[in-house]
């Protein structure tokens, strides 16, 4: 493997190890308390001073910022999310199907469904234990090939490869086991969890992922599949370029929020006053008045970070006649004359002179004018928090699969273009 691809194969490892949500924020936590950073907690008081601190809200959200020694001019974030499309366990899971146990799931996020059939999957997520008389969160990860999602053989459905219209409760709902598997799921993840009955199990927030490790591939290894790259891939970059930058005049913040994927309108998500709240207590810790917060928050700027489309070969007329990214071509910034993505002529020019001074190659893209295209958390987070922004992410393709494909080469361009923002 190419020594340029050393970044990338650590990348890939991360998401493998973040089966959820929760994993990526515990990973990252834990990363950044061996780098020396101080956990702040929001029900505690804050006493700031120049160095490296960190917040995480719900598990699934965290926010990580350098104050400078000096008095700085306002904050410079990059944002992502942790979630990707899943299928989320169902209260009193157990379904009896004949000679089998299934498991009751329902759809988290917009995902392609077809591609969940045939896989090796497992389960991982939180679980809220009783110990000892007190509620408890631990992460549980099955790592394991646990389940699958047979497809319904061609012998029976004639018109299967003419398109098929799933329904999630009938359509998608794994084998956990055959009929001796009964009532024993939740012991499984209370011995994962390190409880001694399944009683012990007060809540839980669970998901299916795909078992299928990421991989290289192409002629020179040019690419990437494996799952979660939407959005793993840039909350991994990006913090890349965090954890080798230093302050100087501004606050350097890593962001990343949670449920992104169906809304971001819960108290971890973009929409949430998350990041709000984070900033105003910066302030408030290092002494600063109303106006001053206002003031640093006038100065900041925000790049809002979520994967972007590249050109598919066999679906070439599904995009722009003219933008058109590329996988490998380079960092891709996003417009959207409805402001789905927030990228206007002045932030998109600050991140051009970005991109030019980390050397790093842009391109553009843009949804076809008679096709709607998804919205990210750039404009989502801005309602809480009115900073200039732009919305950019690597090109990738199969998007919303549970395997996913990207460039070997781009994770590199976005590493070097945050370590320059954040530096800057």
């Amino acid at each position: 493997m190419n020594k340029k691809n050393d970044l990338t194969k650590r990348m890939l490892d991360f998401i493998y190890s973040a089966p959820t949500a929760y994993h990526v924020v515990d990973n990252i936590s834990r990363d950044l308390l061996k780098r020396g950073f101080t956990e702040l907690f929001e029900g505690d008081a804050w006493k700031l001073s120049a160095g490296d601190y960190f917040v995480r809200r719900g598990d699934s959200a965290i926010i990580s910022f350098r104050i400078p020694k000096k008095s700085f001019k306002g904050f410079h974030m990059i944002a992502s999310h942790s979630d990707s499309p899943s299928f989320k366990i169902k209260e009193n899971p157990e379904m009896k199907a004949g000679a089998y146990i299934k498991l009751n799931v329902e759809k988290y996020g917009g995902m392609l469904c077809a591609e969940w059939f045939d896989r090796p999957l497992s389960v991982a997520g939180r679980v809220v234990v009783n110990n000892k008389g007190k509620a408890e969160t631990r992460l549980v990860n099955i790592d394991r090939d646990l389940l699958m999602l047979p497809a319904l053989a061609i012998h029976m459905n004639r018109e299967a490869n003419d398109g098929m219209k799933y329904n999630a409760q009938n359509d998608m709902l794994p084998i956990f086991g055959d009929d001796k598997a009964a009532e024993s799921f939740f012991a499984l993840i209370a011995m994962e969890a390190g409880v001694k009955k399944k009683e012990d199990i007060l809540g839980h927030d669970l998901f299916l992922y795909n078992r299928v490790k990421p991989t290289f591939w192409g002629a020179n290894e040019e690419f990437i599949g494996g799952s979660r790259l939407d959005d793993q891939e840039c909350v991994f970059c990006s913090y890349e370029g965090f954890v080798n930058s230093k302050a100087k005049d501004y606050v350097a913040m890593h962001c990343v929020f949670d449920n992104e994927e169906v809304g971001s309108g819960t108290k971890q998500g973009a929409d949430s006053t998350f990041l709000k709240d984070t900033l105003e207590r910066i302030c408030d810790g290092l002494g600063k008045t109303r106006e001053q917060y206002h003031m640093a928050v006038a100065n900041s700027f925000m790049i809002s970070a979520d994967n972007a489309h590249a050109v598919h070969p066999n679906y070439m007329d599904k995009a722009d006649p003219v933008n058109r990214p590329v996988m490998n071509e380079g960092i891709v910034i996003k417009y959207n004359a409805n402001q789905k993505y927030t990228t206007d002529a002045v932030s998109a020019a600050e991140f051009k002179l970005l991109c030019k001074e980390a050397d790093v190659p842009y391109q553009t893209f843009t949804n076809r004018s008679d096709m709607p295209g998804g919205s990210t958390l750039g404009n989502i987070s801005t309602a809480q928090v009115s900073v200039n922004t732009v919305d950019i992410g690597l090109a990738q393709l199969a998007m919303h699969s549970p395997y996913e494909s990207a460039g070997s080469r781009d994770p590199e361009y976005l590493a070097a273009v945050s370590k320059v923002f954040y530096n800057k």
